[in-house]
């Protein structure tokens, strides 16, 4: 029942329908909003992406970045590290051969060789195929039909006290090749030249009287063999003053009672350098 003047209501018609027809009436209204929300949408999202793109490149960057003093593994050494890198004098190894005498796979020149207490850093290296190249006298050589293939002298320093040391490893095509060629430089002391940190031959070590150094270290392992012997960073001899006298050395700097004397200093640099080249070979 209707009262005059009213509308008769439509089947399905009620507050859902005048909520439709408010709805309907601001339709223009809402769809600008939704395209401005969009537009506003597109917009934040492609700024999402500049800063996620630029935050990749930029941490990229960082890590590919030479860092002054720095070395990142498998990124090589940094632009002020591959200067100061130590001098290298004869011809690398044949990349085909897996066994090669390589220096920077042995003794990465950033990285110290640290054995026990002793640390060392490397100077100088010499290289290459022919092993009379390391002899103090080529004119006597114990290599002599031994079948030497190659040779890797390096040097290096000590880093908390005054000694060089020299190392030479030698590489023969087997164990008994290598083994004899240890006895022969053996029955030679002095055999195999010192090599300062800029790769040039220091004067042998006179037959008697004041020495400089302690005797060589002379190892087999697998089929090479290593050469290792130190002396004294300032040139004096081992147990004598600058002056000769015999009397006991000078300490050395920050030294103090129960610091190793400078033989034991000589023989702990030979033998923590000894072990470190030959390491790599006990067990091939």
């Amino acid at each position: 029942m209707t009262t005059q003047g009213e509308r008769t209501p439509t089947p399905g018609e009620g507050r859902e329908g005048r909520a439709e027809q408010r709805v309907g009436g601001d339709a223009g209204t809402d769809g600008g909003t939704d395209r401005r929300r969009g537009r506003r949408l597109t917009v934040r999202r492609t700024a999402g992406w500049i800063v996620v793109v630029g935050v990749v490149a930029a941490g990229g960057w960082i890590i590919t970045r030479p860092m002054p003093g720095d070395y990142i593994p498998g990124l090589g050494p940094s632009s002020k590290d591959a200067t100061a890198t130590p001098k290298v004098v004869g011809a690398p190894p044949p990349r085909t051969d897996p066994e090669a005498l390589n220096v920077d796979n042995l003794f990465p020149a950033q990285r110290p060789v640290e054995v026990g207490a002793f640390k060392a850093r490397r100077n100088g290296v010499r290289q290459g195929e022919n092993c009379a190249e390391v002899l103090q006298d080529r004119a006597q050589d114990p290599l002599k039909d031994t079948g030497c293939q190659s040779y890797l002298t390096v040097s290096f320093s000590g880093q908390d006290r005054p000694v060089l040391s020299s190392v030479t490893l030698l590489r023969f095509p087997d164990q008994p090749s290598a083994a004899r060629a240890a006895d022969a430089l053996r029955a030679k002391p002095g055999a195999v030249a010192f090599i300062l940190a800029d790769t040039t031959t220091a004067p042998a070590q006179p037959p008697g009287g004041a020495r400089t150094g302690g005797e060589p270290r002379i190892e087999a392992v697998g089929h090479y063999v290593t050469v290792t012997s130190s002396r004294s960073g300032d040139g004096r001899p081992a147990a004598t003053t600058p002056g000769g006298t015999g009397a006991p050395a000078t300490p050395l700097p920050g030294a103090t009672g129960t610091a190793p004397s400078s033989e034991q200093a000589l023989d702990e640099a030979t033998r923590a350098l000894s072990y470190a080249a030959g390491s790599p070979f006990a067990w091939m």
